[in-house]
């Protein structure tokens, strides 16, 4: 035990002594370097260091820079029900009014039939342009029929082509349309009276021109305006002709979400001349108006206030504008009402649209109209609409129709000073997508307060109005129309009465037997009524069309 003690001592000892020498030594060896020359250290390795081939190049984007002009849409809630308005109509073929924004549905189609009466069809429509740059639409129609009574012939023809070019911000719009129509005053006892054929006929031309340009992009300052020009020549073989100017410049803007300010100007000239007549007039009718208004709109109530001061001819008019309507339920009950105003010129091209067996006017006047209205609107179900509205209208200068004393073949045109209306009308209608649509109409029109006549001779008490269209099967499309109207009053000569009405029921068809050829054919007054919607001038009774249809 004592001897393995010593001998780690001693071994202890040695190692101490000897890192004591080699410590002393380092310092020597030190102590005679030169210490002029910096230390280094050499390093000697086999490795070398290699950089790796990228595997993909990553590339970073660069952040957008800020759009600093802000675009904003122009917004308006579509009305979400259809609700449909029905007008007295002449019981007669007319050519389809062209609709004011081009057509991007069927871009060709010819529409080519016949049927009894000698009555020739013809329809064609052809579209040009991609509608997004430019689009020009080109329309034809042809329809004529000779009846069952000596000279109850009539023709219409119309020619009309519009179009629109777009550039960033604005549609430029431009239209040109030819119509003519051939009527003969039929509707005398000819067991009587002999006329010759070319003495009965009334031909009546019209050519229009139209131009304007709306822009489709308000910006930051909310301003929508449509500027348009149009132009009418009207001529009743060559008795008469008339010049029309409508110069129409309606401007609105919004404030916020609520208000939006509308301001249209209008300037409506009328220049009429008659010619080869024993007394023959040269006159002018203009009409200029300016119609301010404010209209305050939320998603439940809206108000429009405004007023329209009208110069006709020269005197001043103040027509009130002012309407609202408010939802007692969110899309399902609205109430409506307003009182509003409105000038209608009688010119020989506005009187002829209502009855074209008139005689050549030698003067004119214009109605001024007001009107009292309150209503409401209602949604039931998914699929109903259901509208009613009743009113009282004021008239000043109401034009009535008059047979002439002598054959009882055409009409003089009365002007009432003073007339009221109470008007009632109401409507439904139940839409099922595209595949079921059936629309109905209703107005009983009461006439009272006449100053200058005992009764509103040519106007109709009552209107039935009824349209369906049905989509039976994939290639089957079937229709109907409805029409029914009380007689209205009467006066010839000395003799006044009251009409007996009638009804008119049509029924047609439309089969497709490929995407280019569809047959159809329509089936006219298949009650076979000889109803007068003018006194003495008996419609056609059953008549049949039928046809086909070319798309391409």
């Amino acid at each position: 035990m004592g001897n393995h003690k010593m001998k780690q001592m001693n071994r202890s000892a040695l190692s101490i002594g000897l890192t004591t020498t080699l410590l002393a030594l380092s310092f020597a060896s030190m102590a005679q370097r030169d210490t002029t020359k910096r230390p280094s250290i050499d390093i000697t390795s086999s490795y070398k260091p290699v950089l790796r081939n990228a595997v993909k190049i990553n590339l970073s984007g660069t952040a957008l820079v800020a759009d600093t002009n802000r675009q904003v849409g122009r917004y308006t809630i579509p009305a979400q029900n259809l609700f449909f308005s029905y007008q007295p109509v002449t019981l007669k073929p007319l050519a389809l009014e062209h609709d004011t924004l081009p057509d991007l549905g069927t871009r060709n189609y010819i529409k080519a039939g016949f049927g009894n009466f000698a009555t020739p069809y013809l329809s064609a429509g052809f579209s040009f342009g991609d509608g997004r740059k430019a689009l020009a639409n080109l329309y034809a129609d042809y329809i004529a029929s000779r009846g069952n009574i000596k000279n109850q012939d009539y023709s219409q023809l119309s020619i009309r082509g519009r179009g629109s070019y777009f550039s960033g911000k604005h549609e430029f719009y431009a239209g040109a349309g030819l119509s003519s129509g051939d009527y003969y005053a039929y509707g005398y006892n000819h067991a009587l009276f002999n006329y010759k054929r070319d003495s009965l006929r009334l031909r009546y031309q019209d050519v229009q021109l139209m131009a304007g340009l709306r822009n489709t992009s308000t910006g930051d300052v909310r301003l929508y305006y449509n500027p348009n020009l149009t132009i009418n020549i009207f001529s009743s073989d060559k008795r008469a002709s008339e010049s029309h100017l409508l110069l129409d410049l309606p401007v609105e803007t919004r404030f916020g979400d609520a208000f939006t300010l509308k301001i249209n100007a209008k300037a409506d000239i009328t220049s009429y001349t008659t010619k080869n007549l024993a007394r023959n007039v040269k006159l002018s009718n203009n009409v200029f108006s300016l119609a301010p208004s404010l209209l305050f709109s939320t998603p439940r109530f809206t108000i429009n206030g405004g007023i329209i001061p009208t110069w006709a001819n020269g005197k001043l008019e103040l027509l009130p504008n002012i309407y609202g309507e408010a939802q007692l339920q969110e899309k399902v009950f609205l109430i409506q009402a307003g009182w509003v105003g409105r000038y209608t010129k009688n010119t020989l091209r506005a009187l002829t649209a209502i009855n074209p067996y008139i005689q050549t006017i030698n003067t004119q006047f214009n109605t001024k109209e007001t009107e009292i209205y309150g209503g409401i609107k209602a949604t039931i179900g998914k699929h109903f609409n259901f509208s009613a509205k009743a009113g009282i209208i004021s008239y000043t200068g109401l034009p009535l129709f008059v047979n002439d004393s002598l054959g009882g073949n055409s009409f003089y045109v009365r002007n009432e000073s003073k007339a009221s209306n109470f008007r009632v009308h109401g409507d439904l209608s139940y839409i099922n997508q595209d595949k079921f649509t059936l629309t109905t109409g209703l107005t009983f029109n009461g006439y009272t307060g006449l100053r200058d006549n005992t009764r509103a001779w040519g106007t109709v008490p009552m209107e039935l109005n009824a349209s369906m269209r049905w989509w039976a099967f994939r290639q089957v499309m079937l229709k109907g129309d409805f029409y029914m109207f009380g007689g209205g009053a009467y006066l010839q000569k000395t003799t006044s009465g009251t009409g007996k009405g009638g009804t008119d029921l049509s029924l047609g068809a439309e089969f497709k037997i490929n995407k280019m050829f569809s047959a159809w054919v329509d089936v006219n007054n298949v009650l076979n009524s000889k109803y007068e919607r003018w006194h003495n001038f008996e419609v056609y009774g059953l008549n049949i069309l039928g046809g086909i249809r070319v798309n391409f």
